[in-house]
């Protein structure tokens, strides 16, 4: 029964709060209504419809000549040109801010101070508005970008009105208890618009430090894949854990969140586990980097993407195989261009027994020299390998040092070229015959041979 009561009570203490915030926060809002009602709050609106008026016309003067001179810069760096040309879009937002800075100085010297209140407040967020344009333009998604840009414009306002910190107490004032842990709604708003910056300044890190890993020129792609896979997560799980510590989550409370991860890793999440395991394998010992050249279970083509859980696999006809990373663990793995990009080619072919063998695999090992994509050193080799029932049967070997333009289409020039050549000296490709003779009356049909006797 006491328990109930004081429950009770307590709760009538929240919605009083609450309704004493929201009072104090319409008073606020009703004082600044009044003061627009004022002959000086009339003046200083006619002057700021009026400075809006002279940026705009400013603006059509100004803005194609800024385009012109930005067309002609050379040697800028892409970041650089992208804020000039943000700058010159807004160009008539900075005219007015520039104007009402400089209108609101003048009255402030010329006259009251309370007279230049209005001017100081929409110079100060028109300022806030451009400032906010601008740093939210280095955000890449579109969503997260429109999100902390209205954010930071709602936080600025209420901060330039004075109405920040009624606003702020009425939101902590409005929470909820869980099992003693204590939720606001401005904790709520807090974690997502931190979470959201930290995220986006990430981002920008990422970028920067990923460019800068793929420039170096003394590290290998499997090590420059891992250390962006590495600064990648150390920046996000970054910006995640000060995110919780800046709404003053209690990070101790995550070890229960751990042991469930963990279970669930023991129970269904084996494979997940495996091919993120088997990814950093790689990466370490170096056995298949972008760029190499593999042939798994029948598909052939090279590494385009290592991600953290599959490889990425082009083939020559433009499938893109994703390949789980275990499978290059437990599997059998070609790997052509792991050690060297030299590939040696196979191809067969004979000739009639009326050819000399001697002088075919003199000529049949220069054919392939013809063709652009075999090198001279190894040279093609050629060597008998059998006497066939209607031919000699060749080996000819050769080597390219480009496995990704394809394997297929460079032994088809080669049988081009091997053809023109035996072609050019005469000598016969033999092939089966088989002859049919058909009989249609029994007079016409010759005796069968009789065996000798024993």
């Amino acid at each position: 029964m006491a328990d109930d009561i004081i429950g009770k009570v307590a709760e009538a203490a929240t919605v009083q709060n609450v309704t004493d915030q929201a009072v104090g926060l319409f008073a606020l809002g009703e004082n600044l209504i009044n003061r627009l009602s004022s002959k000086w709050s009339l003046y200083q609106i006619g002057i700021i419809i009026g400075l809006i008026v002279l940026s705009y016309f400013v603006k059509l003067v100004l803005k194609p000549k800024i385009r012109a001179a930005l067309g002609n810069l050379h040697g800028v760096p892409k970041p650089l040109l992208r804020i000039l040309v943000l700058l010159n879009q807004r160009i008539a937002l900075i005219l007015f801010v520039l104007f009402s800075w400089i209108a609101y100085f003048i009255m402030q010297t010329a006259t009251w101070p309370s007279r230049s209140y209005f001017i100081g407040i929409v110079a100060s967020l028109a300022t806030a508005w451009v400032i906010i344009a601008v740093l939210t333009k280095l955000i890449n998604n579109r969503t997260i970008r429109k999100f902390v840009a209205w954010g930071a414009w709602t936080y600025a306002t209420l901060q330039i009105l004075n109405l920040w910190d009624k606003t702020a107490n009425l939101l902590e004032t409005i929470a909820i208890d869980t099992g003693g842990i204590r939720i606001s709604v401005m904790m709520v708003l807090t974690a997502i618009i931190t979470l959201g910056v930290l995220f986006a300044l990430a981002n920008v890190l990422n970028r920067s430090g990923a460019r800068q890993i793929h420039n170096a020129q003394d590290m290998s792609p499997s090590i420059k894949a891992l250390l962006t896979k590495a600064l990648q997560l150390l920046l996000y799980g970054g910006a995640l854990l000060f995110s919780l510590r800046a709404v003053g989550f209690d990070l101790g409370s995550l070890a229960l969140l751990s042991g469930a991860i963990g279970l669930g890793i023991g129970f269904g999440l084996q494979k997940i586990v495996s091919n993120l395991i088997s990814g950093i394998i790689i990466l370490l010992d170096k056995s298949i980097k972008p760029g190499d050249v593999i042939s798994l279970d029948g598909t052939f083509g090279w590494i385009t993407q290592l991600g953290a859980r599959y490889a990425s696999i082009t083939t020559r006809d433009g499938r893109e195989y994703l390949v789980p990373n275990e499978d290059f663990i437990t599997n059998q793995v070609i790997n052509w261009t792991h050690s060297s990009d030299f590939v040696r080619l196979d191809i067969h072919f004979g000739v009639s027994y009326d050819s000399d063998p001697h002088f075919v695999k003199k000529i049949a090992s220069e054919a392939p020299l013809s063709v652009n994509r075999v090198v001279s050193s190894p040279a093609p080799v050629c060597h008998i390998i059998n006497f066939g029932d209607s031919s000699i049967d060749f080996k000819l070997r050769f080597w390219i040092k480009d496995p990704t333009s394809g394997l297929t289409n460079i032994r088809g020039n080669v049988y081009l070229a091997l053809w023109d050549t035996l072609k050019e000296h005469d000598i016969e490709i033999p092939y089966p015959r088989r002859d049919v003779h058909m009989y249609t009356e029994q007079s016409q049909r010759p005796e069968p041979t009789k065996l000798p006797e024993d």
